[in-house]
């Protein structure tokens, strides 16, 4: 069964792309969700025709997203966490990272940060997916509090 996707859906599709999925999981799910529609040929060429017009508008937020994307590599970002010797007291998430960016001065909304539950003082690398062509790989520190 194909559909456009209305919306960006994880592990499946970005907005506006065209995707084949099982009939009962577009039927039972992204349908009634609004996630997506059916791709008969009078909605494959209305999503053409929109596609044409935005994609002027489109690189203009591709190049601010690179430019967001060159502004983020320079950030050093350090959570400080409760911890006993290297284990720590909880966890670092998506959260704490989107926390720490929007203190050095950047909105980011959680959902386009990956980075998995850290248990564990030391170094990881968190992925920032600004839109589906910018995808920065964020380093960070978790540093145990004194």
């Amino acid at each position: 069964m194909e559909i456009i996707l209305k919306q960006d859906v994880a592990n499946l599709g970005f907005k506006d792309d065209i995707v084949t999925v099982k009939p009962g999981y577009g039927r039972n799910y992204l349908i009634p969700k609004g996630l997506a529609v059916l791709a008969t040929p009078s909605a494959k060429k209305v999503l053409a025709e929109t596609l044409k017009q935005r994609a002027f508008k489109e690189q203009k937020i591709v190049d601010d997203a690179k430019k967001l994307a060159e502004a983020l590599k320079a950030v050093e970002i350090k959570i400080t966490a409760k911890a006993g010797g290297e284990k720590l007291f909880g966890s670092v998430t998506n959260i704490d990272i989107v926390e720490a960016l929007a203190k050095a001065g950047y909105e980011i909304d959680r959902k386009y940060v990956t980075s998995g539950t850290v248990k564990r003082t030391g170094k990881y690398t968190a992925t920032v997916r600004l839109h589906r062509d910018v995808i920065v790989e964020l380093p960070y520190e978790i540093v145990a509090e004194q």
